[in-house]
């Protein structure tokens, strides 16, 4: 059966409201902490890190609890619920610090808040992105439903990016501290409000019946799962080298570009630029292979970085090829970010054909435990590379050697990053796009001839 309009839209507005949170906690977090709160970014570095690497641990554990849940509303929908009331909660708290806290006080609420955030916001990730397999076994709707998620995510993500420095100011009348705190109440509402309608019109629908394996199984499964362990190390690689730069985003537009809110109108036509690219990804899928498109989409972003090192460097603040740059460093993101769930997804399919086990949460969760590691590097490295580096967010005028280290960090890091990830994958990735519809065929067949034993 194929998936309807209403589901497909139900599913990308709960797409739209996880990343509007994922968004402000990522791109503004370390700024909030550091900036308006006076943490030290070495020790913001270090908490992240050890709390989403800590979060990771647990992923394949969770996913192994959705695997496990059987309920009347499914295996998804209960924990995606569960998750996202627990997460906006976490957000509020996160961004509303009280003010009489200080010292070692301030830094113990910092870190429970931020600790607390990562763990309940796993509980709706990996159920959110595990149902993609679950929705519909029809392989152009996967691929439809991967876009229309990361499209809407996409969209999600860029909102707080282009809104936060804009309306942080006129929400707290000047006061960023409190300004902070609207939005991210603000945002909290609209991730449970976008969830309630994701669960209320989206249900699984596989019809594959397969014996519920241990967790000694499950995890035997996984990595006996060659191809996801290779998507999996190409995605960790992959974002870690993107959120190295929405982390440091907000300081170069300030301290480099001098004038913090173009952050907003860069992610403003990046995130245009991310969506556009998300909804040609069919069109560009009947002319050319996926592999073809990945390597062009990285070989993309990799140049648009090289183009926003050069502004950088020769202090061009020209409004039209800073958008220029955003254009083409999302363009290929949102190529590559939507082909990397697809990959993923076939996996799943790949396990079942190979070893006769689907097991999707555990799968997608490893998605969510790499995702949370890239983000633990990244985070350690802007915290401590901005120590490092020497800037001072208190300062009016940043020197040379600062902005320096600062463009190394956020630009040139993630080329090289870049460019490890598509040569590993490219050398590694066997699932073509052949191998994928002989084994889909293969496993179509197995199951009529149960069904007939039957």
């Amino acid at each position: 059966m194929k998936l309807t309009l209403k589901e497909k839209v139900s599913y990308g507005i709960g797409a739209v409201g996880k990343d509007m949170v994922y968004s402000i906690v990522t791109g503004y977090l370390l700024y909030y902490y550091d900036t308006v709160l006076g943490i030290s970014t070495t020790f913001i570095g270090i908490l992240f890190m050890i709390a989403r690497i800590f979060d990771a641990a647990n992923d394949p554990f969770m996913g192994i609890i959705v695997e496990k849940t059987n309920t009347r509303f499914g295996k998804f929908r209960p924990w995606l619920v569960i998750g996202t009331v627990t997460s906006a909660i976490a957000l509020y708290f996160m961004y509303s610090v009280p003010r009489s806290l200080s010292g070692v006080p301030l830094l113990v609420y910092a870190s429970a808040a931020y600790i607390l955030w990562c763990t309940t916001y796993t509980l709706m990730d990996i159920p959110y992105w595990s149902m993609i397999p679950a929705i519909s076994q029809n392989g152009k709707d996967r691929e439809t439903i991967s876009v229309i998620g990361r499209s809407c995510a996409g969209f999600g993500y860029a909102i707080p990016a282009a809104l936060t420095m804009v309306l942080v100011p006129i929400l707290g009348r000047g006061d960023k501290r409190l300004g902070f705190q609207i939005f991210a109440a603000i945002i909290a509402v609209l991730f449970i409000l976008s969830t309630i309608i994701n669960v209320v019109n989206v249900k699984e629908k596989t019809k594959v019946k397969l014996e519920t394996p241990t967790i000694r199984q499950m995890f035997g499964q996984l990595f006996k799962n060659d191809q996801a362990m290779i998507v999996v190390v190409t995605i960790v690689i992959f974002n870690a080298s993107l959120y190295l730069t929405s982390n440091l985003a907000v300081y170069f537009f300030e301290f480099d570009i001098g004038n913090e809110k173009l952050v907003g109108l860069f992610s403003t036509i990046g995130g245009a630029a991310q969506i556009l690219s998300m909804m040609l990804l069919p069109a560009l899928r009947m002319k050319f292979k996926r592999m073809t498109i990945f390597v062009s989409a990285i070989v993309m972003t990799m140049i648009g970085y090289g183009f926003l090192f050069i502004l950088g460097t020769l202090s061009i603040t020209n409004i039209i090829l800073l958008a220029l740059a955003a254009i083409i460093i999302y363009f290929g993101f949102g190529l590559a970010t939507v082909l990397t769930t697809v990959f993923l997804a076939d996996t799943v399919d790949y396990g079942q054909w190979k070893h006769g086990q689907r097991c999707e949460s555990v799968i997608f969760s490893m998605q969510t435990f790499v995702v949370q590691l890239a983000s633990a590097i990244s985070v350690l490295i802007a915290g401590v590379g901005l120590d490092v580096v020497g800037l001072d967010s208190e300062a009016a005028v940043q020197t040379k050697s600062a902005l320096v280290g600062l463009r190394v960090l956020m630009i040139i890091i993630p080329i090289i990053g870049l460019a490890i990830s598509v040569l590993f994958f490219k050398r590694k990735y066997k699932l073509s796009d052949d191998r994928m519809d002989q084994i889909m065929s293969e496993i179509h067949k197995g199951e009529q001839a149960a069904a007939i034993e039957n």
